[in-house]
């Protein structure tokens, strides 16, 4: 009877010990736009200056910290590649966006749902993929026990509309879902109609996972991203009409409408003290008209190496942990989430591949009152165009607008970003007295610039294309 008793109190003990554990993970939403530009919401300057108040991501900023030097990856698979890695995208051979040939991470790569799964996590996600259309490439293939949403681009929504569309040629694009493991099952044609509808089911079905997982008293991790604003911008017909200020301003209020459905559903599930929310973006704003959005106060769109393709809104909340209302100018890089939220669940890295991302846990905390980070390379597909370091961009190559010729200067070009925030004035050429006070910047960059080559020296790249099983070291 008494070692019954030891038995069973050890029990209790193991039990009440994994209950608690569970409980100091926080939970995690990750809602990601696809294109949208740093000076689209009312907290960075936009919302009814486009057409439509944003009054659910403007409090939300006040509830947390707002970053103004958020930065992200040039294109849309190599942002969230680099989301899902904590690796710069030229290291995983997922550089660019590409159609009709095999793309998408490795099954080598470890994704933050594998971590956070391994750790106790449920993992779900809810929207655009762009990693991967072959089995074992698919979200469910990669750490999420769950997905529902477009394997590609929502360019592919007009296909099946398009002028002497061929079914025979280009495969109808579905909206799918799958479970861990298992290949993905077709729901319905993705076209203009689903387009509009699709950011409406992807916040439902988020929202009945976290429902779950509180219930089954597991930390979660809810990935949802949308496919909003990415051409065609058509807004669900709830929306249509909303604004009298054009369809754009439309997309913006059902945008805004979505994030408070998600932040209502974490507050009515009551785990709002212990959930990170974070909403931003993962590109610079869309180019093509009449789609076309803004970057606010900088120049450029996704596809080139500017501030506008670069710098995307990120707000972050986590109540008691993140100090209401801090906005500030630190830089932070979309592969720093990767470490931050392994650190967050208590997972450790992995050690036998190069992780850029930087942990920046004590950063939002408030433990440190700086950044990590003071700068990272930039790559418009294979190329490498630039570094950013601290309020300095250097331009080893440069490009207008994503359909420009790319420029090759003979000198790199170098832009305070304090005093040219459009970077149009090279300090170099145009600077004078001020550009000679700036020459000291060049080794400093060009310093970085050696160790980040060095690196792909020692590890090279994974090329893109590269079929699984991928060894490293093979070809």
């Amino acid at each position: 009877m008494g070692r019954f008793r030891a038995s069973f109190t050890l029990l209790i003990v193991v039990l009440l010990s994994s209950i608690a554990s569970a409980q100091d993970k926080p939970n995690v939403v990750l809602v990601v736009m696809d294109n949208l530009g740093w000076g689209e919401i009312g907290a960075y300057g936009g919302g009814i200056l486009r057409g439509a108040e944003t009054p659910r991501l403007d409090q939300l900023a006040a509830e947390g910290m707002q970053f103004l030097n958020f930065n992200v990856e040039t294109q849309c698979t190599p942002s969230r590649s680099a989301l899902m890695t904590g690796r710069h995208a030229i290291r995983s051979g997922t550089t660019k966006v590409v159609w009709g040939q095999l793309y998408g991470m490795t099954q080598w790569e470890v994704t933050i749902a594998e971590l956070l799964s391994e750790n106790g996590y449920a993992t779900g996600m809810f929207g655009k993929w762009h990693l991967g259309e072959v089995n074992g490439r698919f979200p469910t293939d990669q750490g999420f026990d769950e997905w529902y949403g477009i394997a590609n681009t929502t360019d592919e929504s007009t296909y099946s509309e398009g002028f002497q569309f061929d079914p025979d040629v280009v495969e109808v694009p579905h909206i799918q879902k799958s479970t861990r493991d298992k290949p993905p099952t077709e729901v319905k044609v993705y076209d203009r109609r689903a387009r509009s509808e699709i950011d409406s089911e992807l916040t439902d079905r988020a929202i009945q996972f976290m429902k779950r997982s509180v219930k089954e008293e597991k930390p979660f991790f809810a990935y949802v991203p949308y496919t909003q604003v990415h051409l065609p911008t058509i807004p669900h017909p709830d929306f249509a009409g909303a604004t009298g200020n054009g369809r754009w301003a439309d997309v913006l209020t059902e945008v805004d409408h979505r994030a408070g459905q998600l932040l209502d559903a974490v507050d009515e599930l009551g785990v709002r003290d212990n959930t990170v929310f974070i909403w931003m973006s993962e590109n610079g704003p869309e180019e093509i008209y009449p789609h076309h959005g803004t970057s606010g106060p900088w120049r450029g769109t996704y596809f080139t190496a500017l501030e506008g393709s670069l710098r995307t809104p990120f707000l972050i909340r986590w109540p008691g942990k993140i100090k209401a209302g801090t906005k500030h100018n630190e830089i932070m890089h979309i592969t720093d989430l990767y470490p931050t939220f392994a650190r967050l669940a208590g997972a450790a890295l992995p050690s036998d591949r190069t992780i850029d991302g930087l942990d920046q846990v004590d950063f939002l905390t408030g433990e440190s009152s700086q950044s990590v980070r003071d700068g990272f390379p930039v790559y418009n597909g294979d190329t490498f165009q630039g570094y950013k370091w601290r309020n300095w961009k250097l331009h080893f190559k440069t490009q207008a607008t994503m359909r420009s010729v790319i420029e090759n200067p003979g000198m790199p070009r170098l832009y305070n970003l304090l005093t040219d925030p459009k970077e149009l004035y090279d300090i170099i050429e145009y600077g004078g007295r001020d550009g000679e006070d700036n020459f000291w910047v060049m080794p400093a960059v060009m310093k970085l610039v050696m160790e980040h080559r060095k690196s792909l020296a020692l590890e090279p790249p994974i090329p893109l294309g590269t079929p699984d099983p991928y060894v490293p070291g093979k070809r």
